[in-house]
């Protein structure tokens, strides 16, 4: 089984595209959240993902823009991202917002998890080894599969208790790239494909995973895509100007 993991979309539908244009071939989708937020294409993107699967957790901003949270602890352009998207949604997409699971979720009862932020925490950032740590000591899976940073790479943590950092390395900004790394046996681990829509981590280049069972493998993939279109409808959308300029800057 091969599982396309995706995490973050934001709203940008011309990165998703891209992303499943080129992601090699997969059986199933796992997405692991905030399909929505700071992007101009809301309901494209919720249609299109809707369409991929039916493993989805949700996230932060999937929970704001569908009205389950009050969003004041939004910074202020998020804030203001929330409630265009709010009033852009369609009522179908916006229901379904509301009904995404709250992760953990256990896809085809594989020993993997599925998270937005931790498996405590939905909204919890994992950014260190010592965080990464504390999860996969409380956690009986061998892997856990999270977004909410949009910085991709991940964690591991040996039999012996030592652990690790994980981060692709890339040759070019400007190209497709892969970064395939074995999983090995005993070990736990902690993934983040980082985020379709929004990168963070200094790669404006769309991010996904991709999970093979059977190869006990996991492979980074980065993409590009057409940036200035998604600029474009940012700007059209009225939507503050930062959210275009910071997808070509990758943070």
């Amino acid at each position: 089984m091969r599982a396309l993991i995706l995490s973050d979309i934001h709203s940008n539908i011309d990165a998703l595209e891209a992303v499943l244009h080129a992601a090699p071939a997969y059986d199933v989708v796992w997405n692991l959240g905030d399909v929505v937020g700071y992007g101009a294409t809301p309901n494209e993107v919720v249609e299109r993902v809707r369409g991929l699967g039916e493993v989805f957790v949700r996230g932060n901003h999937d929970r704001a823009c569908s009205g389950l949270i009050h969003a004041e602890e939004f910074n202020p352009v998020a804030l203001f991202a929330v409630r265009w998207t709010q009033q852009e949604l369609t009522r179908e997409n916006m229901d379904w917002l509301r009904e995404l699971p709250r992760g953990p979720v256990h896809p085809d009862k594989l020993r993997v998890n599925c998270v937005h932020g931790s498996l405590q925490n939905e909204d919890q950032y994992i950014l260190s080894l010592r965080d990464a740590q504390q999860q996969l000591e409380a956690s009986s899976a061998r892997l856990t599969f999270f977004g909410h940073t949009h910085t991709q790479g991940g964690f591991v943590v040996n039999p012996d208790g030592d652990g690790a950092t994980l981060t692709p390395i890339y040759s070019s900004h400007d190209e497709m790239d892969f970064y395939e790394f074995q999983i090995r046996k005993g070990s736990k681990y902690l993934i983040n494909p980082g985020s379709v829509g929004q990168p963070r981590d200094r790669d404006w280049r769309a991010a996904f995973a991709l999970y093979d069972s059977k190869a006990q493998s996991v492979t980074f993939g980065r993409v590009p895509y057409m940036v200035q279109a998604a600029q474009i409808r940012i700007q059209r959308a009225g939507l503050p100007e930062s959210l275009g300029t910071r997808l070509r800057l990758g943070r």
